[in-house]
Formats: structure tokens, C-alpha cells, sequence
């Protein structure tokens, strides 16, 4: 499960969006955030197919960025087979 960067979202929302998503700790969360930043994508979760369909919909239907005025809607996800 791969998370995407874009310019429309806030640290914040990344982070608290990580940790009610896929319950990852304030520190992973972190992590994820600045790789996705820096890099412009991170790999968020490793999981069966049918939990990373419904993660991705569950970022993708996440919402805008109340932080951020003129925030168009959520981040964007990808689902990519295991190495």
C-alpha cells in the first residue's frame, strides 16, 4: 500500500489521517510523512488484498484538508505487490 505526495495536504493531516487509518504510532506516522514528502511516495502498509483495497479507499475518501483553504478532496494510493 503506497501513499502518494501531493502539495494540498498538511503534515498534520497526513499524520492523524496514518494513525486512524492503519493505527500507526505518532512516531511511524512521522516517519511516513517527511519519506512522502521527501521522496513522493511511502510505503504505508503491507497486507492481504482485500484490507489494501479498503485502505485505499479509505485515504482516498479521507477528505479534504480542513487546514489547507482550497484543499480539492484526499490524498491519493496505490496498491503494488509485496517484493
Amino acid at each position: 500500500m503506497i501513499l502518494f505526495d501531493d502539495d494540498d495536504h498538511t503534515v498534520t493531516y497526513v499524520v492523524v489521517m496514518l494513525r486512524e487509518i492503519f493505527g500507526h504510532s505518532m512516531e511511524e506516522a512521522l516517519r511516513m510523512t517527511f519519506e512522502v514528502d521527501s521522496q513522493g511516495k511511502v510505503i504505508v502498509d503491507t497486507c492481504h488484498k482485500e484490507l489494501a483495497e479498503l485502505r485505499k479507499e479509505q485515504i482516498e475518501t479521507y477528505g479534504a484538508d480542513p487546514r489547507v483553504r482550497g484543499c480539492k478532496g484526499s490524498m491519493r494510493a496505490g496498491i503494488e505487490p509485496a517484493e
